[in-house]
């Protein structure tokens, strides 16, 4: 009996899902290893941390996913490093033996070396970082009740750090939660000094994409209130105030950084394939220098002609990659591999309700029409029919009644482990 070839997919992610849905029951063996138990849709996170929608809503288990597959495994736990000579993983729960790996881990919030930075502001690549956020600006809302004064400025100061899609949807969403959501939830407060504030290093927002779309998210912005400040590095935060390259400051209990990514690099590969945290691989994905690792979506980098510089770290890209891989892996011959190329088939991004903008590879769009394309799009690419109802529930409230039910603060208990 023919020995299946044992492909190891490390990371959940947009990439290593793909892959591993193009492998399902496949004369291969696949396992997924993810320090999560589930793959996350991050192009919604923003909504998560505003309460807009809840974290299971776009957050999908593995052990779900894969529940009907004959030949894919999932293990939770973590990989500590890989030790190519051997074909083996090192995890924190023991070692793993592949025929082909794939490194698919994606990346995470780029602090750029600033651990205070690290340690007092809010990321937002994974599901608890929004759900941090969440509750911490929630919480501040209900200090701001009880201190019924300005007893502290930070609180009334949302800082966010970063003029990406992020950065600007998550201006966006607490903007309008700040223009019809706070005044609802608490009568007898006054929300005209709660300040919405975006830092961008840049003169406008969205630079990835078209001068009209950047002209129209920041006028967007600027008419939902958010303070716009361009030009400006941010250099330290001590938690209590940002400061700035230019010498000035803001004060802020409520920092999230949303100003860059960095790969999730494993321990034990060639330091010289590592280019700006990125494993640099050939045209199949494959990590130079190895015969039978590869890496694809977010922590790959492949100089194409097209694209001389790395693509783009986007989902798209992401999902393209893991589908041309699977494909290959399912090839009889390797002279019969297909090269990657990405195809750009556009960006967008939302400002709050009736504003979004869109950039088509041959065709551009702003406003109403580009809003419910926005929404449409994303509830497609949602996993599930079930989830895709109930965004769409949520969504549908939200619109009607400029309201959602979902602010609730979940804080967990810290037991104490020494007490006996």
């Amino acid at each position: 009996m023919e020995t299946r070839e044992k492909i190891v997919i490390i990371g959940g992610g947009f990439a290593g899902l793909q892959l591993a849905k193009t492998l399902n029951n496949k004369n291969k063996k696949v396992l997924v290893i993810d320090k999560v138990n589930h793959h996350m849709f991050q192009p919604l996170f923003y909504q998560v941390a505003c309460g807009r929608i809840e974290p299971s809503n776009i957050s999908f288990p593995f052990r779900k996913i894969f529940q009907r597959s004959r030949n894919t495994q999932y293990r939770m736990t973590e990989v500590q490093s890989v030790v190519p000579e051997e074909n083996k993983l090192v995890t924190e729960d023991g070692d793993f033996h592949y025929d082909q790996l794939v490194i698919a881990t994606g990346c995470k919030t780029n602090f750029f070396g600033n651990s205070k930075m690290e340690h007092l502001t809010f990321g937002m690549k994974n599901t608890q970082e929004a759900i941090s956020i969440r509750n911490h600006v929630l919480l501040t809302f209900e200090k701001l009740i009880i201190e019924k004064r300005r007893s502290d400025d930070g609180n009334w100061n949302i800082v966010i750090v970063g003029s990406g899609p992020t950065g600007v949807e998550l201006a966006g969403a607490f903007a309008e939660m700040k223009k019809y959501i706070l005044p609802r939830d608490y009568p007898h407060m006054n929300f005209d000094e709660l300040k919405i504030i975006l830092i961008s290093s840049t003169e406008k927002p969205l630079t990835s994409m078209s001068v009209e779309s950047q002209q129209k998210s920041e006028e967007y912005l600027k008419e939902f209130g958010v303070i716009f400040m361009k030009g400006e590095m941010v250099t330290g935060y001590d938690g209590n105030k940002v400061f700035m390259q230019s010498g000035k400051e803001i004060a802020s209990n409520n920092v999230i950084w949303a100003a860059g990514v960095t790969g999730n690099v494993i321990d034990g590969m060639n330091p010289e394939v590592v280019f700006r945290n990125r494993y640099k691989t050939d045209r199949y994905n494959r990590v130079l220098g190895y015969e039978n690792i590869y890496a694809i979506g977010d922590i790959a980098y492949m100089e194409t002609p097209k694209y001389p510089d790395g693509h783009p770290q986007v989902a798209n890209v992401a999902i393209n990659q893991g589908k041309n891989l699977g494909k290959n892996f399912l090839k009889k011959n390797r002279s019969d591999w297909k090269e990657y190329e990405y195809r750009d088939q556009g960006s967008m991004a939302t400002i709050g309700k009736h504003r979004a903008v869109v950039d088509l590879p041959n065709f551009k769009f702003q406003g109403i029409f580009a809003w419910y394309f926005w929404m449409f799009l994303h509830l497609m690419l949602i996993l599930s029919v079930r989830n895709k109802l109930a965004v769409f529930f949520n969504w549908m409230w939200s619109y009607v009644n400029k309201d959602s039910s979902l602010r609730l603060i979940i804080i967990p208990n810290k037991k104490n482990k020494t007490e006996q």
